[in-house]
């Protein structure tokens, strides 16, 4: 390891002298570390170039692999510089719930539980839950993981939704003849969902569909926007229409939608700030909102 750090910061700085300085030694101790790697490897990695040198390609090949090994490696000491915070608790949840319905509870979740820096990663292949690198997860459905307390947090439902600025042209009208005055976005999924394929077949249908997203973020952003009617999960949309830039429309069918599951090692966890917010998502969780969603 040492001639290699020896031959990564010669190679970076192209000189053996500012490699020296760097790494608080002699250039002779550099040369020396260098003419000890090429001996181990049976052929050069540097040529001279007046006062400085150059990789040759075996030197080249060799740094590409020895930068890789030492991001690693400063990338591991990182991860244990932040796993003893005791503060830091990651929170895996998919992006939609996360938007929609932690993020708005954001602030209060930090002024209740001061101290608490919570990573939230909606990178849900990092799913698993373990001692170093997820601390919590919130999934549509328990994990197939063994050592896990797993209780159901949330239960959405889907819903007919209209931007303040459509409201205008449905005064007034009646239910059966929206589809006359204003189009629909909804997800490209909803028209073959379990839950949702009968909403489309007997009841959408005759709707001009203005937008179709594989993405439940895009098509709240696309409701906030005007672009139509939306038939979406509550709670991506409840923060929009706690602030009335969404309206629930009456007289629409509202199904039943996922169910979300929180995850979290059995036993005693590596800090104390894991299971205070574990226990205050589920207090929120199960605390009944206005509009009877929980």
């Amino acid at each position: 390891m040492k001639l290699l750090v020896g031959f990564e910061a010669a190679a970076r700085l192209g000189n053996f002298s500012r490699a020296a300085d760097e790494l608080a030694l002699s250039q002779s101790a550099i040369s020396h570390q260098i003419q000890m790697l090429e001996t181990q490897l049976g052929q050069p990695v540097f040529r001279r170039i007046g006062r400085g040198v150059e990789l040759t390609v075996a030197g080249k090949i060799l740094l590409s692999s020895v930068q890789g090994a030492i991001n690693t490696l400063r990338n591991g000491m990182g991860r244990i510089g932040s796993y003893m915070d005791e503060g830091l608790v990651v929170l895996v949840c998919p992006a939609p719930l996360l938007q929609g319905w932690l993020q708005p509870r954001m602030a209060r979740l930090l002024a209740e539980l001061p101290g608490l820096c919570p990573l939230l990663s909606c990178d849900e292949t990092a799913r698993y839950v373990d001692e170093i690198d997820v601390d919590l997860s919130i999934s549509e459905r328990p994990l197939a993981q063994a050592g896990l307390v797993e209780t159901p947090l949330l239960s959405d439902e889907w819903v007919m939704v209209a931007p303040t600025a459509l409201l205008p042209l449905l005064g007034g009208v009646a239910i059966d003849r929206h589809h006359l005055q204003v189009g629909l976005i909804c997800m490209e999924n909803a028209f073959t969902g379990e839950a949702t394929a009968d909403v489309f077949r007997e009841h959408l249908h005759r709707f001009r569909k203005t937008a179709i997203y594989d993405d439940e973020r895009l098509l709240l952003d696309a409701a906030l926007r005007g672009l139509g009617l939306a038939f979406l999960p509550r709670l991506l949309a409840q923060d929009a229409i706690d602030q009335g830039r969404l309206h629930l429309l009456e007289g629409y069918p509202r199904v039943e939608g996922k169910t979300w599951w929180i995850s979290r090692r059995a036993g005693e966890p590596r800090s104390e700030r894991i299971t205070q917010m574990h226990d205050w998502l589920l207090r929120e969780g199960h605390t009944a909102a206005p509009s009877g969603v929980r």
